[in-house]
């Protein structure tokens, strides 16, 4: 489907510079631009590729200033990254949101009950007493297990397994083999050196607007429930462990963990292989660098931590500096000792 650059402004409410009949048909990153493409233009590293760019339209801030001639249409606009966000959720739901029906191959309780406009994929299993919202769409090979229900204007990829008595909220996202409902990790040693399993009676609660990436787990709860809250978005191989509570817009990228019954605050950002230890609180809009271990409660609000164990951020690049320089002490040392 092509899209004239007047139509785009006006659904970004943007400001056009250029031929307002311009039009684009594909979306591409700034530096492989070609005619008929849509591309953004936010980091500035990326401005010598707008002036060398065969793209018919770009989207710029409306505070960016052209330091030569353009060939291509300008739509500045508020926020260049916001928008060609918006721009790529309005192409994926023309993709998917457009889906209905339920495939013969698919399996549905007499028991369960779907919205309308709900589409169901081959191979899905869809267990007795799930309730599923409308417009909610169901990919191919997904199980849904007894009474789980799942919101309106979900999209459930392929492969992806919810465990009975789960409740996803509207607006979700769950991508490919992610697994939601699994058992905690819940094992009592025995007076014999072994380990007695300690059943897993819980259940997860994901809600509205919550994404969570490919091959992702969230366990179940061994009692009460694993919550994920409003507008959480998880990356893709990320495990949250049984009875944790994830705060409102908390970001957290791959590969991270969080072990049992800790509480994230509201607002946290957590980058690639952040470890959070169990039974601890994380305060709100705590900020966490790639690789670094909270192991102890955060108790002040709005931090940046790095390192493990976790410390503030700035007390960290004064400690790897004296860090960096042990080698030629130790030479120091050794040179005196002599």
């Amino acid at each position: 489907m092509t899209f004239t650059a007047k139509t785009l402004a006006d659904y970004l409410h943007g400001d056009i510079a250029g031929d307002e009949n311009a039009a684009a048909g594909t979306i591409a990153r700034i530096e492989q631009g070609t005619p008929g493409a849509l591309c953004f233009l936010a980091n500035p590293k990326y401005e010598q590729y707008l002036y060398t760019t065969k793209a018919s339209i770009v989207l710029v801030n409306r505070s960016f200033e052209l330091q030569q001639p353009v060939t291509c249409t300008l739509i500045r606009v508020d926020n260049a990254y916001e928008s060609i966000a918006s721009l790529l959720d309005l192409y994926n739901s023309m993709k998917t949101l457009n889906k209905k029906g339920r495939s013969w191959r698919a399996h549905i309780s007499w028991r369960a009950k779907l919205g309308k406009a709900v589409w169901v994929g081959a191979g899905s299993y869809i267990s007795r007493g799930v309730r599923i919202g409308n417009n909610t769409k169901i990919f191919p090979h997904v199980y849904i297990g007894d009474n789980v229900t799942i919101g309106d204007n979900c999209l459930i990829y392929p492969g992806v397994k919810i465990y009975h008595s789960c409740k996803i909220g509207n607006h979700c996202t769950i991508h490919a083999n992610t697994v939601i409902g699994s058992d905690g990790f819940g094992f009592a040693p025995t007076a014999g050196g072994a380990y007695k399993k300690i059943p897993q009676i819980g259940h997860v609660v994901l809600e509205d607007n919550v994404e969570i990436g490919a091959n992702t787990v969230i366990d179940r709860a061994t009692m009460d429930a694993t919550i994920i809250r409003q507008g959480v978005k998880i990356d893709n191989l990320v495990q949250v462990a049984h009875n944790v509570e994830v705060g409102e817009n908390t970001v957290m990228a791959a590969l991270s963990g969080v072990a049992g019954s800790t509480k994230i605050g509201r607002q946290c950002m957590f980058g690639g292989q952040v470890g959070i230890a169990g039974h601890i609180t994380v305060a709100d809009g705590t900020r966490a660098g790639a690789q670094t271990g909270i192991s102890a409660t955060v108790k002040e609000p709005n931090q940046t931590l790095m390192g493990s164990p976790a410390i503030n951020y700035s007390d960290y690049f004064k400690a790897y500096a004296i860090f960096r320089k042990l080698p030629a002490l130790k030479k120091q040392l050794d040179a005196l000792a002599k």
